[in-house]
This record gives structure tokens, sequence and C-alpha cells, in this order.
């Protein structure tokens, strides 16, 4: 993975998805100085069965809060799409590219976007999917003066063209791994347990799943990637 680069913003549509394995990398660059923001395209409200939207929505808010400063991260965003049906289109497209022009991120992380994960039977959501897309096209719309222009001049905002890198967690496609040691792995074990009410919403014994959940990828994707346990990516350099 690149390292030259000090500011990233992780965009993704759901409290919980970069606590599954991006953030062991993001444990690793806060702790060498870097500095990680979120942004969550929706605050999770249909992600827990028995708890009705109204009240899932501020709890899934404060367990990603709790989530991200467990790995370094204290600026969490929460824009206001609708869990389980984010539309695609401008709309979309329009926030993001608000959101990469207020961080002004030189590297952008987000979700996988294709239609499965490394196994073709485990099928992608809609969700990841549309945001995912959305990232990697509204890093470009970031640096057009003449997209979503009313965000500028009044709007006060300036195009950002400075995004070097998309980088896509959990892709199939992986063409980068950033390594992870003990630490940052005992950091994202950490922040997914911050997710209690989702996990055991699922059915799950929280410690024992996060911890399979978190060694076990790293350690799964260390055999691709050098024999050391890491965190994939498959990055798009712009």
């Amino acid at each position: 993975m690149p390292r030259s680069w000090q500011r990233a913003l992780a965009v993704v549509a759901h409290p919980d998805d970069l606590e599954y394995g991006a953030a062991a990398a993001i444990a690793e660059w806060t702790a060498a100085g870097k500095e990680v923001r979120y942004l969550l395209v929706t605050r999770g409200e249909a992600g827990i069965d028995g708890i009705h939207p109204d009240e899932c929505a501020p709890l899934r808010e404060r367990e990603q809060r709790a989530s991200a400063a467990e790995v370094g991260v204290e600026q969490v965003e929460f824009l206001d799409h609708r869990d389980g049906v984010i539309e695609a289109g401008p709309a979309l497209r329009r926030d993001l590219a608000g959101a990469i022009r207020r961080h002004r991120p030189e590297l952008l992380i987000t979700m996988n976007h294709r239609e499965h994960f490394g196994d073709r039977s485990a099928l992608n959501t809609p969700d990841h999917r549309v945001v995912g897309q959305a990232a990697i096209d509204a890093a470009g719309d970031a640096g057009n003066r003449w997209i979503f222009a009313e965000q500028l001049g009044e709007g006060g905002l300036e195009p950002w063209n400075g995004v070097r890198w998309v980088a896509v967690a959990a892709s199939p496609e992986a063409t980068h791994a950033q390594p992870v040691g003990e630490p940052a792995v005992r950091a994202a074990i950490g922040s997914l347990l911050e997710h209690r009410a989702y996990l055991e919403g699922l059915g799950a014994e929280p410690e024992q799943y996060a911890r399979d959940l978190i060694t076990g990828g790293a350690t799964a994707a260390a055999e691709s990637f050098g024999g050391r346990r890491c965190v994939t990516f498959e990055l798009f350099p712009r």
C-alpha cells in the first residue's frame, strides 16, 4: 500500500462496514501518525431485526463512534440516506463529492463495489455496491469545478483533485495489502466489539466472533501477500 499520504477519508454505507477487516489497517495508519476520518452514508437503522429503526439509528451511531475511537479515528460523520435502499445517482455522488471537498483526503477508502466477495456464493449487498461505486466516481467529481458547482463559491467549498488513490476494502480482486501487527489486530477486534448490539442481533457470541473474524481474515490474506498477516485492498491510482 502507498505510504506517501497524510489524510484519508473512509466512505462506507453502514456502521460496522469498516470493522469487518479494514479497521486493522486503519489502526496501523493512525498509530503511524496518519489521519483517518469516517463518513457513513446511513445510520444503519435497518440492520438489527429486533430493534425498530427509530431506536436503532442512534444506537448504531453511538456504537460506530466508539468503534472508530478504538482505532484512533476522531472524526465520524453520518449522512441520512436510507439504510437498505441507498439510491445510486447524482444525489449520492453530490453528497460524497461534497465530503471529499470538505475533508480533502489523499487516500479515499471504500467498501467492495463488486457483485460478490471472495467466494462467488457470498453475494454483496446493494448498499455496498452502490456506495463503493459512487465513492470511486466522486473522487473525480470532487476535482471538477463544473460538477456540483453549487458547492463552490457561496457553498464554501473548493474543488479537490488531490485524491491520489482509491482503496477498496473486501474486494475479491485485491491488488495490494497493508501488513498488520498484533497491536493493530487487537485494536480491530476491540473496534468490532463496540458493535455489540449488532453482533448480538446476528446471534453471535461477540468476543469469539470478533476474534475469529479479524484474526482469521488477516491470516488468510497472508497466503497471497508474502506470508504476513494483512488487510487487502483493490487499489485504483488516480
